[in-house]
Order: structure tokens, then C-alpha cells, then sequence
């Protein structure tokens, strides 16, 4: 995008609700944003169930190991949030008139997703490593299609939060036009000097006021009144 700053325009522009929203990043944040609440929904939900008759309480489907559900819950809901405040980000982002601001603002959404996609990826392997030791009673097979939900939805979080850290580190790379934010033009410093007046390019004008030769002055005198030499 010519004259633009990390993948957006001039700061203060208006803001088409329709072009944000098609935007792939918002797509993506969506998407990631719906794939969060299945994980950590079906674990809450079906994921919880009594695997044995004679024992009356809930356990963790993921081979009764508590700490499989917890942490698919608890990384569930960290992407549920993250995507609910960097798609805020993206909805102002133009807003920001400092390339400081918005260089911090690509950067937290890089190293973001690039964690959320390490995380992901250590859930899916944790919970499928879990359910294949997990032993089939008619309790488990109730939350069965819950289980493999979260495992699936796990793995297709990994790809969209790795789309996700692309895109932020293609918007770094474009880099900023620093003539689109004339505040970051001046030093910061208050006691800082003024900056210097733009120098001309060293040829007068035609237009220059010039006084009259003094020979002129002696021709118009009537008198013919010479200064007399010293």
C-alpha cells in the first residue's frame, strides 16, 4: 500500500466497516476466536464425565488426567481473549498517529501469535497423547465426540494462529512511511533546538529589490552638483 504505515493508511482516516471486515486478518481472527470456544467449551461441557459406576465423580476424559483439561481450558480461554483485544487493535489501528505506537502494537501481535501457535500445538499433542491411552467405558464414549473435537480444533488453531503471526510479520516489514506522521518529524526532547530554517538554494531572485545605481541619481541632478573627491 503506498504511503502506509504497517499495513495501514494515513493515521485519523475513516474506516470502512465493510473493507475491515473482509480483511484476512480479521477472517482469520474470527476464525481462531470460534475455534477457541469449541475447544474449551467441549472440554467444559462433555470432557468431564464418571468413568466408573461405582464411582460417582466427574473425571477428566483425557485418561483421567486432570491437568489435560485444564490446560486445553485454560488455552482456550487465553486465545478467546487475545483474539477479542488485538481484533480491538485492528479496528483502531489506523487511529494511532505514532509509528512507535504502531510498531509496538505489530510486534505484541507477532510474538502473540507466535506464542499462542507454540501453545496450541502443545495441546493438541498433550490431548491426543492422552486420549490414546485413554480406556473405553460406556462413560467415555458419551464424550467421545467432544474429546476429538477439542483435539481436532486444536490442531486448526495451530494453522490459523501461524497465519496469524504471518501476517503481523508482513505488516513489520512493510515498514512506515515517516512522512504520513509529522509529530514523529520533531525530537522528543523539550529541550531539544528547534529546527533550523531550510536553507535557499543559493540563487537571487530577478525580483530582488535593487537601489539605483548613484550615476543615475547625478543624471537626474539639474544642477549637475558633483561630490566633490576626498
Amino acid at each position: 500500500m503506498e504511503g502506509a504505515s504497517f499495513g495501514a493508511g494515513r493515521a485519523g482516516g475513516a474506516i470502512d466497516p465493510v473493507d475491515f471486515l473482509k480483511q484476512p486478518q480479521t477472517i482469520l481472527r474470527v476464525t481462531t476466536w470460534i475455534f477457541s470456544i469449541v475447544v474449551f467449551g467441549s472440554i467444559v461441557n462433555e470432557c468431564y464425565v464418571n468413568t466408573e459406576n461405582q464411582n460417582p465423580e466427574l473425571l477428566c476424559i483425557f485418561n483421567k488426567n486432570e491437568s489435560a483439561c485444564s490446560y486445553g481450558i485454560a488455552v482456550g480461554i487465553i486465545a478467546f481473549f487475545g483474539c477479542i483485544f488485538f481484533f480491538v487493535v485492528d479496528l483502531y489501528f489506523q487511529q494511532i498517529s505514532s509509528v512507535k505506537d504502531r510498531k509496538r502494537a505489530v510486534l505484541l501481535d507477532l510474538g502473540f501469535s507466535g506464542f499462542l501457535s507454540f501453545l496450541w500445538f502443545v495441546a493438541f499433542c498433550f490431548l491426543a497423547n492422552q486420549w490414546q491411552r485413554t480406556t473405553m467405558s460406556k462413560g467415555v464414549s458419551q464424550g467421545a465426540d467432544a474429546a476429538r473435537a477439542a483435539i481436532a480444533f486444536s490442531f486448526f488453531s495451530i494453522i490459523v494462529w501461524v497465519a496469524l503471526a504471518v501476517k503481523a510479520l508482513q505488516r513489520y516489514r512493510l515498514g512506515t512511511d515517516m512522512s504520513l506522521f509529522a509529530t514523529d518529524q520533531f525530537a522528543t526532547d523539550p529541550n531539544a533546538a528547534y529546527p533550523g530554517y531550510p536553507t535557499g538554494s543559493g540563487i537571487e531572485s530577478t525580483e530582488t529589490y535593487q537601489s539605483p545605481p548613484f550615476t543615475e541619481t547625478l543624471e537626474a541632478n539639474p544642477k549637475g552638483y558633483q561630490v566633490p573627491a576626498y
